[in-house]
């Protein structure tokens, strides 16, 4: 067999380009992913915060927490008592019936950093002191701070009288570019130590137990919440303003609310224009203190989204495997093919992600993209330029190889390549042709004249043969073997036999005539002949051609012959080839003889033409 020319279809990088691109891309991911599993932010968690979003809203809304009840001072509360901030003495009042709704806890989102009225102040201590309350702290962070286990540079406290009546704890939160908050710090480092959040606080007091934080978790009780680094807790929203039951701070001024007992209560501020708010997925402007109990929410009943270290290494590992293997791919795979593949394992991977976030895993959806895509564009352009480069040649290769091939066999055999790899035995037209007088003319025109002269010669030859469908197999100097049926049989073979050797006599014989004594040729001769032969190739395993073999063509050879014998005619064509050629008008026979052939006993009928 020979061996096969490579193509677009088989072609591939070169193992050394693509092992280097793969250790590119391995780099590029391994960059991306470092900071991404050390939680260190940039341009990619603004990415995915956007994903994040998406996919939360595909998710939707989250049924209300249980636990969880928002004692708002809203704009009625503002408006029935005309004025903001409300009297200290009047918030004493309802953080009192707060605790005698039957309220398990309550976390107060306001901060109490200066002396008002004495009389109003000492209400609201012993107000604090009689429930089982947390207090508002805030810190502020220096520019740039790391976000693993933040460091504040200062806090605000409550004033000592309040500080000393309650618990007290942060409420910051950290929010991204767009000012929406993702997750919420559970400790702050500050100059007093570790300092825990007025989420955690509110959680523990609600659960009864002191919370114990482990290198990745928080305990509550007999319950664990797996964190994100740095102790920080993943935001996942219920829903638009009010979607955590809400209670207007109005109702609580004189009269207890049964809908608090057994809660855990958030009271803070959500009048217009007093209270902060932040954009969210579902709100442009959620109230400061929804916002904390969606966090306390989140901790108490689990719905925050679950990542931590090992989530984190997932899609660290993820993003390195996509960006290599992606790369592997392209470079190793035929392109169209490899491209498909590679962008189908990128899209399966992410439609996992989108699964897992239903179940409560938050996978990265942007980092395995932004590692898989550069690298795997790369090598899908080099890949493209190899492959551009490969076809160039091979298209130059293939018309410098034709040219040695007649055209109608080239074409069928890029098409068919195992063509008449296995020999077929069919009825074809066989036409030899030569010139008379050569010999002495090579003497005289010498080596250059010649070729040149023949070179004119079979460019005649094949002009008049190859509308005919006739394929040249091969030049034998000043002659040719001619064949009508390759590379497929027609009916019209022996007919477009004939008519090619009428066509090649006249016009090889005006050729003559226009060179003149030049070439002193005498003329030329054909012979023709129709029967069995065998279509094969011939030669090495590395260097064949096409041909055909049997009586029939050795025949048509020897029918040159026969027609010098007679008379000097200039074409000799078999009885077989006349009667499957059908009749000619105005091309009849000169005369019919029955002749030996050279080498065969038997003797045949042949038409001769002067």
């Amino acid at each position: 067999m020979p061996a096969r020319r490579p193509s677009r279809q088989t072609a591939r990088l070169p193992w050394l380009i693509t092992l280097l691109l793969a250790l590119v891309a391995g780099g590029w991911a391994g960059w991306l992913v470092l900071g991404h599993v050390e939680g260190v932010g940039g341009q990619l968690d603004r990415l995915e915060a956007t994903s994040f979003d998406w996919r939360l809203l595909m998710a939707g809304e989250l049924p209300p927490p249980q636990n969880i009840v928002v004692v708002a001072i809203d704009d009625a509360t503002v408006h029935q008592e005309g004025r903001y901030p409300i009297d200290r003495g009047r918030l004493a009042r309802i953080i009192d019936n707060v605790g005698a709704s039957g309220a398990r806890a309550v976390a107060i989102d306001m901060l109490f950093l200066e002396a008002g009225e004495s009389p109003a102040d000492a209400a609201l201590a012993q107000a604090l002191a009689g429930s089982n309350a947390v207090v508002a702290q805030a810190a502020s962070f220096p520019r740039g701070a790391a976000r693993l286990v933040p460091r504040a540079a200062s806090v605000l406290s409550p004033l000592p009288m309040f500080s000393q009546s309650a618990r007290t704890g942060l409420v910051n939160l950290s929010s991204d570019r767009a000012g929406t908050p993702r997750h919420i710090p559970l400790f702050v480092l500050t100059a007093e130590g570790p300092t825990p959040s007025l989420v955690l606080q509110a959680a523990g007091l609600f659960v009864g137990s002191d919370p114990v934080l482990s290198r990745e978790s928080v305990r509550l009780g007999e319950t664990a919440r797996a964190l994100d680094l740095g102790w920080h807790l993943p935001l996942r929203f219920y829903g638009p303003s009010g979607q955590i039951k809400t209670v207007s701070a109005t109702r609580l001024f004189d009269a207890n609310v049964p809908e608090l007992s057994g809660k855990l209560v958030f009271l803070g501020v959500t009048a217009t224009a007093v209270g902060d708010s932040f954009s969210t997925p579902f709100d442009p402007g959620l109230p400061g203190v929804e916002v904390l109990a969606t966090a306390a929410a989140n901790l108490l009943e689990g719905t925050s989204p679950l990542r931590t270290n090992f989530v984190r290494k997932v899609d660290a590992v993820a993003a390195l495997c996509l960006a290599v293997i992606g790369v592997l791919i392209v470079g190793l795979v035929p392109l169209p093919y490899g491209l498909l593949a590679a962008i189908g394992l990128l899209l399966v991977w992410l439609g996992f992600v989108i699964l897992q976030f239903f179940q409560g895993v938050w996978f990265a959806a942007v980092l395995p993209v932004a590692a898989f895509v550069p690298p795997v564009a790369l090598a899908g352009s080099i890949r493209q330029f190899q492959d551009r480069r490969v076809a160039r040649a091979l298209a130059e290769s293939e018309a410098a190889l034709r040219r040695f091939q007649p055209r109608a066999l080239a074409v069928h055999i890029a098409a068919n390549p195992d063509f008449l790899m296995v020999p077929e035995e069919r009825n074809a037209a066989i036409v030899f042709i030569d010139l008379a007088g050569f010999t002495g003319m090579s003497e005289r025109l010498g080596a250059s004249g010649t070729r040149e002269l023949l070179k004119e010669f079979h460019t005649l030859v094949v002009e008049e043969i190859v509308p005919r469908d006739g394929v040249v197999l091969s030049f034998m100097g000043d002659g040719a073997m001619v064949v009508f049926g390759l590379p497929e049989a027609h009916d019209t073979d022996a007919a477009n036999a004939v008519a090619a050797s009428f066509g090649m006599i006249e016009t090889v014989r005006k050729w003559i005539a226009e060179r003149g004594s030049e070439t002193r040729l005498t003329g030329v001769r054909v012979g023709a002949h129709y029967g069995p032969v065998v279509m094969s190739r011939l030669g090495h395993d590395e260097q064949q051609h096409i041909t055909a073999t049997g009586d029939s063509v050795n025949v048509a050879s020897r029918l040159m012959e026969v027609a010098k014998e007679h008379g000097g005619a200039s074409m000799a064509i078999s009885e077989e080839l006349w009667a499957a050629a059908g009749p000619l008008k105005g091309r009849e026979p000169e005369r019919w003889e029955v002749v030996s052939i050279r080498g065969r006993e038997k003797a045949m009928k042949v038409a001769l033409w002067r």
